[in-house]
């Protein structure tokens, strides 16, 4: 063997024995909904949730939200509910509903999403006032 082979027989050995530090994978638990306002009037209002990767505090675009509901559970009412609907957002990582904020107290928002590239469902549930 001549030393050049010798030389990349050992590189070989020691990259096949050698730790990796792999890029670290996101997890569905990375990601969170937030309100951009927990305050809003009685009323029809439009609610806007902004989605972030909390590893990086970026903004998440192209999530499928497959499901939402508004109630009054905060306070007591659960079976209080509102119709809620997706509306389209002009920027990435915001997404917006029109809910119809019926009484004045506190609104839970049920958020339920796919994120592009992760396995599992993004489960939120937001708290918002209503004031009159």
């Amino acid at each position: 063997m001549t030393r050049l082979s010798l030389a990349c027989a050992a590189t070989v050995l020691a990259l096949a024995s050698a730790p990796y530090a792999l890029p670290a994978q996101a997890a569905i638990a990375d990601y969170e909904f937030q309100l951009v306002e927990t305050e809003l009037k009685e009323g029809p209002a439009e609610v806007a949730v902004r989605l972030v990767d909390k590893r990086t505090g970026q903004p998440v675009p192209g999530a499928i939200i497959f499901a939402a509901r508004a109630d009054m559970q905060p306070d007591g009412m659960e079976t209080m509910t509102s119709s809620i609907e997706a509306v389209p957002s002009s920027v990435p990582g915001i997404y917006r509903f029109r809910v119809e904020l019926s009484m004045e107290g506190n609104w839970r928002l049920s958020l339920a999403a796919k994120v592009q590239g992760e396995t599992g469902t993004l489960q939120g549930r937001l708290v918002l006032r209503a004031r009159p």
